[in-house]
């Protein structure tokens, strides 16, 4: 029996479990079937990066305070961050992999690196 090719609808040739003509038909139909969730993860991966480029400017030392009015004028987005620390006295800190900030009162935030060596 011959075997057609989902994508192109060309005859497909080679192994019996075979599937697809070429990478390249192969490829297209996975990148068609996987658009929506890839867009998402994209989307989430850039604005990870964004903020936590933001962040690191702001932070070369290692420790600094800022206002929310920079942040967002920088385009930081408070809706991404990668993990949540709480302390035992109650503070939380977000993190973007191992750029913080503590959200301080009058809209001011305190800016911290964790030392992860």
């Amino acid at each position: 029996m011959e075997k057609i090719c989902p994508e192109c609808g060309t005859k497909v040739k080679g192994r019996a479990d075979k599937i697809y003509c070429s990478d390249q038909c192969r490829n297209m139909r996975n990148n068609l079937l996987n658009k929506d969730r890839k867009n998402i993860v994209r989307t989430t991966n850039n604005w990870l990066r964004k903020n936590y480029r933001i962040l690191e400017s702001l932070n070369p030392e290692g420790k600094t305070k800022t206002t929310k009015e920079k942040l967002l004028g920088l385009g930081f987005s408070f809706d991404y961050f990668t993990s949540i620390y709480t302390t035992k006295s109650g503070s939380t800190y977000f993190y973007l992999y191992d750029q913080g900030y503590l959200p301080l009162d009058n809209n001011i935030y305190l800016l911290v690196k964790k030392d992860l060596d």
